[in-house]
């Protein structure tokens, strides 16, 4: 069955990546998964690291592997600002892996409370969710 579509748009610090009309999005906030369809009320959330993938149709899914960013779905119109979007295949499963342990090393080094510790917990939840969804690939 075909959806209504609407525009997305995904940013990230180094351009655009994706600009193109969907059926639906699907990502994660802080509180749980998500997807979005054509005329979604209003909504910003804060973005978590998980697959994201833009349903250009049923059978037509684009796929990013999503670090922490934000959403806003306002006049049918879906933006997300993040600080990745990778596609799947270009995810290096053993470089993942390296700079999660050196990521979580530092974890354990820096005092707990501080913006480093909190920035390297941020990192290593990235780091999971990417290689996670590299496995899936």
């Amino acid at each position: 069955m075909a959806h209504a579509k609407f525009k997305c748009q995904v940013l990230t610090p180094e351009g655009e990546v994706f600009n193109d009309e969907v059926e639906m999005v699907s990502t994660r906030t802080g509180v749980g998964s998500l997807g979005i369809l054509a005329h979604h009320a209003p909504l910003m959330g804060m973005l978590e690291p998980t697959e994201l993938r833009l349903y250009k149709t049923e059978s037509d899914v684009v796929r990013y592997a999503q670090s922490e960013g934000y959403l806003q779905m306002a006049e049918n119109e879906c933006l997300l600002l993040v600080e990745d979007a990778i596609p799947p295949d270009r995810l290096n499963r053993s470089e993942l892996e390296e700079s999660l342990r050196a990521c979580e090393q530092e974890v354990e080094r820096a005092e707990e409370g501080t913006e480093e510790h909190e920035r390297h917990r941020r990192d290593a939840r990235r780091y999971r969710a990417f290689i996670d969804i590299a496995g899936s690939t």
